[in-house]
């Protein structure tokens, strides 16, 4: 690569007579994670200015066209399936950094998703406390009080014993780390950590997914916008110093995984929960003082895309002096500084006239600020070192990127089911009670302060004290002076969308939806966490567009919007894709939490339910995968009745007459039966003779969805009949043992403590 120095720490790079091999080697010693076709579009603009670039310049193309910045592999498949799908139960307020929805009259709700997938891999605590933090600015980058987190995780199986790769890390060697690094942000920043899953599948043994999510709170005359659209706005950079942590994040997650992967620790960022929680506090007041003009967090893209995407989206442009920016590290270059992820710094746009309230601010929370430029009326972005000019480039071809329309294909599905020989009840109970998938995460949610901020009224264990069993979702009461109350679950399937990428995705949106009604929350709005392999591969793009059209088609015919998101590609190591992920922050509004349901059963004698009709599909299910049998048949979802049922079973808790309620998921309905019996410490008999006439093997574990178990006293079971018309009585709760039998054929009786034994213990021998 030839380059000459033209300024102290800035070079010109040799592009315009650069041939393709030369050009592929700019790109790979400058870690710039671009295509030949990309370098040669950038070599194209500078020889139309009739000049070299800079090598800030450089970076800051290939950054603003990074996978992650331009989402430049997805956005037509988004805007066909994804985006603007009308809501009916929520009022969509903004859609920015993060989605703003309405609450009350007077609050709005802020959240979204998003995933750290590739720094946690390379560095598991660092790069999970990281998207911890990150996705905090998102939510307090929109004027909002973050109030909750969430934590989706994806591991290879915690038994795995086969050699590994080079470079990959053992999934348990992760799973602590992982945790670690989301325990220790979140508990120190004082944010409570209330919902999430840790979900093993071998497929991610080469490249784990780490995705964490947070809602807040905001006063809707409050809500901040990420633009700036007037010229004399001045830059303000407040919080942490820049420094070289986290170079070349946005391009690193650009790339594939392989066995050199741990050489771009730089690419990591270094977290920082102590500042975190004053920049909070700073920002939140400087918003209820009105002297904010426009704000944007610094995550992936650093001060390149912060700057770039507000003052493009408002159509002005900006002058940047990057030597007046705080470093951690005196010697950084000007291209470092600019593409530094340094965490804990938000931009602030503010006016002169309000530059002596925030400098008040920062000296009240001990946080540093400097002024490093302001906007400007051309849509221009020239940034100066010391006061020489080292990028003069037109916005637009910086920020809005490259686009392109991916060729995929749709892999042909063949159908098929094997009948494997009926199982003894007890052995299998006990093994999927035990399945790492179903199997109690209570090692996991104890590490977690799921009650700081005292507003947690349902929390992700719910039951007896001693006894507690996994809940559907969690709720939130936001405000002190109203009974009304914010539930949020997180949902995924990839053995499921293994098999059928777009049913898989469809039954993902009904398992959010069955969450949220299970605690009598009413659906209102959807996040989404994309992750898939690499988009170069037909199959891979394939399975994208497949997840995408069934996400949007679900949404739409349940009139919930996705209000923010996040695609993660690249996610494959060496020549192993991840199944196709999507995971989803789901958000319900329920109108009085002193309503909310649990799922432990309550009372001694009450009516058990199941609400739904149940299927034999079995493919993705873990009966299957427990006996090895193979079925490629996808439980198939009816989006009407997704509707229907959910009303109706809404209806039912808003009269009271729920005393609990579970859906129906992972395990099918024994196991949903089971963690009610352990949650509430109490026995139950069930008698499967009045449900659809199919095995019993399938009655009892298969994942149909729509459905739910319900408990209900004697007095209301007529009511609840006669509102619910979709279910049937199978037993009632009592005893000490959960009791099943199929009309005359006894099944199983297992004494709570066995089950509870079962599924406590299953990751100890592992974590310790």
């Amino acid at each position: 690569m030839n380059y000459k120095k033209i300024v102290d720490s800035v070079y010109e790079i040799e592009l315009l007579n650069a041939d393709e091999n030369e050009l592929s080697e700019i790109s790979d010693e400058l870690g710039l994670a671009l295509s030949l076709d990309e370098m040669k579009k950038m070599q194209e603009f500078f020889r139309g200015l009739g000049r070299n670039p800079t090598d800030l310049e450089v970076h800051a193309i290939a950054q603003g066209w990074s996978e992650h910045c331009s989402y430049k592999s997805s956005k037509p498949i988004l805007r066909k399936y994804i985006f603007g799908i009308p809501s009916e139960h929520a009022l969509i307020v903004m859609q920015d950094d993060a989605g703003v929805v309405e609450f009350n009259e007077d609050y709005a709700y802020v959240f979204k998703i998003e995933s750290h997938n590739h720094p946690s891999a390379v560095e598991p605590y660092g790069g999970a406390a990281t998207g911890v933090g990150g996705i905090i600015r998102d939510v307090l980058n929109m004027g909002a009080k973050p109030i909750a987190l969430v934590d989706p995780l994806f591991f290879g199986p915690p038994d795995y014993s086969k050699n590994l790769n080079k470079g990959i890390k053992h999934p348990m060697f992760l799973l602590n780390g992982v945790v670690a690094g989301i325990r220790d942000y979140g508990n120190r920043v004082g944010i409570p950590t209330v919902a999430g899953m840790t979900y093993f599948h071998e497929d991610y043994m080469n490249n784990i997914l780490v995705n964490a999510g947070c809602l807040g709170i905001v006063k809707k005359d409050k809500i901040v916008r990420s633009v700036v659209d007037r010229a004399g706005i001045k830059l303000v950079l407040v919080g942490g110093r820049t420094g070289r942590d986290g170079i070349h994040g946005v391009n690193f997650a650009s790339k594939i995984l392989d066995e050199n992967s741990e050489e771009e620790r730089q690419a990591v960022q270094l977290g920082n929960p102590i500042l975190k929680e004053p920049l909070i506090h700073l920002v939140l007041e400087a918003n209820e003082s009105g002297i904010i003009y426009g704000m944007k967090d610094l995550g992936g893209g650093g001060l390149g895309s912060v700057i770039g995407e507000m003052c493009h989206a408002g159509g002005v442009g900006a002058e940047v002096h990057l030597d007046k920016v705080l470093l951690k590290e005196q010697d950084m270059a000007p291209w470092e500084i600019w593409v530094s992820e340094s965490q804990e710094r938000m931009l602030i746009a503010v006016e002169d006239k309000n530059m002596p309230a925030l400098q008040s601010l920062c000296k009240k929370w001990d946080l540093e600020m400097s002024v490093i430029g302001e906007t400007k009326p051309e849509e221009r972005l020239v940034i100066y070192w010391h006061n020489k000019v080292i990028l003069d480039m037109p916005l637009e071809f910086i920020t809005a990127g490259v686009e392109y329309e991916r060729p995929y294909s749709i892999r042909a599905l063949r159908k098929m089911q094997e009948l494997p020989p009926e199982p003894r009840y007890r052995e299998l109970m006990l093994r999927l009670l035990s399945s790492f998938n179903i199997a109690s995460k209570e090692w996991i949610i104890r590490q977690y302060d799921h009650e700081v901020q005292g507003k947690t009224v349902i929390k992700p264990l719910q039951g007896v004290v001693g006894s507690e069993t996994h809940g559907d979702a969690a709720i939130i009461k936001p405000l002190a002076e109203s009974w009304r109350g914010i539930a949020v679950t997180t949902v995924a399937n990839p053995h499921i969308a293994k098999l059928d990428p777009y049913m898989g995705a469809i039954y993902t949106v009904d398992e959010a939806v069955r969450n949220l009604v299970a605690v009598g929350a009413k659906p209102s709005s959807l996040s989404d966490g994309l992750n898939f392999g690499n988009p170069e591969h037909k199959e891979i793009m394939g399975e994208f567009v497949e997840s995408c059209r069934g996400l949007g088609e679900a949404a739409r015919a349940l009139g919930l919007p996705y209000v923010s998101g996040n695609v993660s590609f690249y996610n494959e190591a060496f020549g192993k894709n991840i199944p196709p992920t999507a995971v989803l922050m789901a958000i319900g509004i329920i109108k009085d939490i002193r309503k909310a349901i649990t799922a432990d059963f309550k009372n001694e004698g009450n009516r058990i339910y199941l609400v739904g009709k149940t299927a034999s599909d079995m493919g993705g299910s873990e009966y299957y995968r427990v006996v090895r049998a193979q079925s490629t048949i996808a439980p198939k979802v009816n989006l009407e009745k997704t509707k229907k049922l959910s009303e109706s079973l809404l209806n039912a808790m808003n009269q009271g007459i729920v005393k609990s309620c579970h859906d129906i998921s992972h395990g099918g309905l024994a196991v949903a039966v089971a963690e009610m019996a352990i949650g509430g410490a109490v026995g139950a008999e069930l008698n499967l003779e009045n449900m659809e006439h199919m095995r019993t093997d399938f009655k009892l574990f298969s994942e149909s969805p729509t459905r739910w178990v319900c408990e209900v006293a004697p007095e209301h079971a007529e009511k609840f009949e006669s509102v619910v018309k979709e279910s049937t009585a199978i037993g009632k709760v009592g005893g000490t043992s959960l009791k099943v039998r199929d009309g005359e054929r006894w099944l199983f009786n297992i004494h709570i403590d066995t089950l509870r034994e079962s599924w406590k213990n299953a990751l100890k021998r592992y974590i310790g």
